[in-house]
């Protein structure tokens, strides 16, 4: 099965278990991934070792920095086994492309005249394969998995087959786009909006309401849900511009799937861009070398935006949100500073009413904690 997955080539090489019907049957599900690019390019892998597992497949795929690589699956069911490749799969395409594209945990549609897309950003298990599945009979399905932006805003379709719950403890059935009679997606695919899913339980039906996410809070559901975010030169920036160039995010409140198309038919209009929110504070990187002992200084960190009175932080670790006096306190400490000059400092900026000695301890400690400062031993 030769398939291509966001831009990377894959050459899956079954085992002798998985029998003639199991693999046409994958073959279908995949078909909107198949790839015509000569094996040359990507050789099939040898076959499957010995399996410990009994069903198993192997895998090749073309990188564009390590070239080619391989890796073994094993199961103990052939479904068991499909929904592991699938996920592999997924997870390799993805940090394959770790740097060159924007890639949220998302599914997505798109018109099938113009090729705007709508994406929907959401947790496993929250609803996203659903949406995908309602959604993709009136629009052109893109995804029900990742959604893969480029600096252009153009995005790079993924139209792998559904992993749809069955039973619980029963591995997620692969269901291929055209079995559940979805539409196909049209060439140039442009994103159009980001949306959050925000489906609630209710005995009765909820009429969907969409509202706009503030840039700050938008920005801190999208971090969690990207992959690789943090590869992208300036990672907090591109994603901010990316917010500004689709008219910024929304979120859809919503019971039933089946409310959803009407509910987001505005979204794949084009958006105004927002004007700018925003601004870059990843210039103030701090002084290098060892932090002497009884001194804290600022840590080392991706990137850094502010948002009005608050600022976002990219880490190692993930993205973190200062507020009050939390932003003074990272913006004063580039050099190492004693607990007294970090207070002095932030007195300067918010007055010394009562207890400020002790809640800027308090402040700095959790900004230790956080992995925002860094703290001499």
């Amino acid at each position: 099965m030769a398939l291509q997955i966001l831009g990377i080539e894959f050459a899956v090489r079954w085992g002798d278990e998985v029998n003639q019907e199991q693999r046409e049957g994958m073959a279908a599900a995949w078909s909107r991934c198949t790839s015509n690019v000569s094996r040359d390019v990507t050789p099939w892998p040898a076959a499957p070792a010995a399996a410990v597992q009994p069903f198993s497949a192997c895998v090749a795929y073309q990188t564009p920095k390590r070239g080619v690589e391989e890796f073994e699956l094993g199961a103990s069911s052939f479904e068991e086994l499909a929904e592991s490749l699938t996920s592999r799969l997924t997870v390799a395409a993805i940090l394959a492309n770790a740097g060159r594209l924007t890639m949220l945990h998302a599914c997505a549609v798109a018109d099938i005249t113009t090729g705007a897309v709508v994406a929907l950003v959401a947790k496993s298990g929250t609803g996203k394969t659903t949406a995908a599945s309602v959604l993709g009979k009136s629009y052109g399905y893109v995804t029900d998995e990742t959604v893969a932006i480029g600096p252009d805003d153009s995005v790079v379709p993924y139209p792998k087959p559904l992993s749809v719950k069955q039973n619980a403890g029963v591995p997620k059935r692969q269901v291929g786009p055209g079995d559940l009679e979805l539409l196909e997606a049209p060439p140039g695919l442009q994103l159009s909006s980001l949306v959050l899913l925000d489906r609630v339980e209710a005995a009765e039906s909820v009429t969907p309401v969409l509202r706009p996410v503030p840039l700050a809070d938008a920005m801190m559901a999208l971090i969690p849900d990207s992959s690789s975010q943090g590869e992208i030169s300036q990672p907090l920036q591109s994603l901010c511009r990316l917010i500004e160039s689709v008219g910024g995010v929304w979120q859809v409140t919503y019971s039933e799937a089946t409310d959803l198309p009407e509910a987001l038919a505005p979204l794949f209009e084009k958006q105004p861009q927002t004007e700018q929110e925003w601004e870059p504070q990843a210039g103030m990187k701090a002084q290098a070398g060892e932090v002497p002992a009884g001194f804290v200084r600022r840590a080392g960190h991706k990137d850094a935006v502010a948002v009005g009175d608050q600022l976002l932080v990219m880490l190692d670790s993930g993205i973190v949100q200062l507020a009050g006096i939390g932003p003074t306190i990272w913006e004063a400490a580039p050099e190492p500073l004693t607990p007294r000059q970090l207070t002095e400092a932030v007195a300067k900026v918010h007055g010394t009413p009562e207890g400020y000695r002790a809640a800027v301890v308090r402040a700095m400690n959790r900004l230790i904690y956080e992995g925002v400062l860094e703290q001499g031993a």
